[in-house]
């Protein structure tokens, strides 16, 4: 276990006495590590480590588990005497605040999108065990759940659902369809364009005969607001006044923003998160049931993927649609042996893979990141660290690609910045 917390955190923490804490010495009865991204300037991250501190106190106090639990500290801090000032309300050990490299591979490897967030990982695998730990903090103050580990999907969801004509039906009705979970709010103007769309996806899927059902999960503020989106819809909801269900499918699915929806296949298990970007890019729902694609079209749709971890990108001389072909050819072996590597260990794929023509998107995304005009043009972009690899060769082939993703993963790359 203490191997593979060093790989992860590195051998030394620091505490709020500004003193070195050994990775090795956090115990061998340590199971579980909260891994703590925050701010010091930002609000809502003060907030909850009120909350957090409160929480951690008295699990250490009272829990039979007290030994398996550690949180550490992640900070997005660009001041170190802010860092410093903020390490002071903690008691627990801190990611030093120097080690930039290593708290850019945590919040690339957890897919955290926002701060606070709170992601409990196994201390011997580093597998995500539960990915919205705000959430359990919030809804398990006294930390009976603990581990916190992920419930199957029907066991999650079990209870009545709503149609919107205020019958109800019993979620066990769910058993042998795909589902979507769509976590969505009115008062979210992106969630009110998403649910427009999704309308009529929802509808063609069920003409083309497919089994397939929506569970709507509000986030709305008010019942009223509720009954007035749900309203517009035309399948299932969790009832609005059952916090606790709609909180443990928050929970269970990590969702860190709105719209999201989630797609499961028959048996429960996720086919994938990005259910939005799907709807949004196969209005036809010719995909259904949209499993993961290994490389794709960058669009304006997808390009919300671009910040949630490194993307290669391959920019090729390609206006017109069927021409961007060939480059998804040449580097979808590569992506699809990489998704097939991580799957087996039951992992996210650390990099996404996309094509690029010529058009306004792909011209503000070179802008943005200030690549040069050169096509082909094989780059790897990482939003959240402001870092760009360029690899510019004449000539780019299977193996140029296989080469450049295996030195970007053994971090054998020098970054540029963006």
């Amino acid at each position: 276990m203490s191997e593979f917390l060093v790989s992860l955190l590195g051998e030394r923490l620091v505490n709020s006495e500004k003193a070195e804490v050994d990775v090795q010495s956090l115990g061998s009865k340590l199971s579980l590590v909260g891994l703590f991204f925050g701010c010091s300037l930002n609000a809502p991250c003060k907030q909850f480590n009120g909350s957090l501190c409160e929480f951690y106190s008295r699990f250490k106090k009272t829990s039979e588990h007290k030994d398996k639990l550690e949180i550490v500290f992640i900070s997005s801090d660009q001041d170190q005497k802010h860092w410093q000032d903020f390490l002071q309300e903690m008691p627990w050990p801190a990611l030093p605040f120097k080690d930039r490299h290593k708290k850019m591979k945590l919040w690339n490897k957890y897919k955290v999108t926002s701060i606070p967030s709170l992601v409990f990982v196994d201390a011997t695998t580093g597998k995500v065990v539960c990915r919205n730990g705000l959430l359990v903090v919030r809804d398990d103050p006294k930390g009976l759940e603990f581990p916190w580990g992920p419930k199957p999907f029907a066991e999650v969801v079990a209870g009545p659902l709503l149609r919107n004509n205020r019958q109800t039906t019993d979620s066990s009705s769910l058993e042998g369809h795909y589902v979507g979970v769509y976590f969505s709010a009115h008062w979210c103007p992106p969630c009110r364009s998403l649910t427009r769309v999704l309308v009529e996806s929802y509808r063609t899927v069920k003409e083309s005969g497919q089994k397939f059902e929506i569970v709507f999960v509000s986030a709305d503020r008010s019942e009223e607001s509720f009954k007035q989106y749900f309203s517009e819809m035309p399948w299932l909801a969790v009832p609005y006044p059952d916090e606790a269900r709609r909180s443990r499918l928050n929970r269970l699915y990590g969702i860190q923003g709105i719209p999201t929806l989630i797609l499961l296949d028959a048996e429960g298990h996720m086919i994938t998160r990005q259910g939005r970007v799907e709807v949004l890019n196969d209005p036809e729902c010719r995909l259904f049931p949209w499993h993961p694609r290994p490389v794709l079209e960058l669009s304006e749709s997808n390009a919300v993927q671009l910040h949630e971890g490194p993307c290669l990108v391959l920019f090729v001389d390609a206006e017109e649609e069927g021409e961007l072909e060939p480059a998804k050819e040449l580097i979808q072996p590569i992506a699809e042996k990489l998704m097939a590597k991580y799957k087996a260990k039951e992992e996210e794929t650390p990099l996404l893979f996309f094509v690029a023509g010529e058009d306004d998107m792909t011209d503000s995304l070179r802008d943005y990141t200030n690549l040069p005009e050169a096509a082909p043009l094989l780059t790897i972009l990482d939003m959240s660290a402001r870092a760009k690899y360029v690899r510019d060769v004449e000539e780019i082939t299977p193996a140029v690609v296989d080469q450049f993703v295996s030195d970007f993963l053994a971090e054998k790359l020098k970054p540029e910045p963006i």
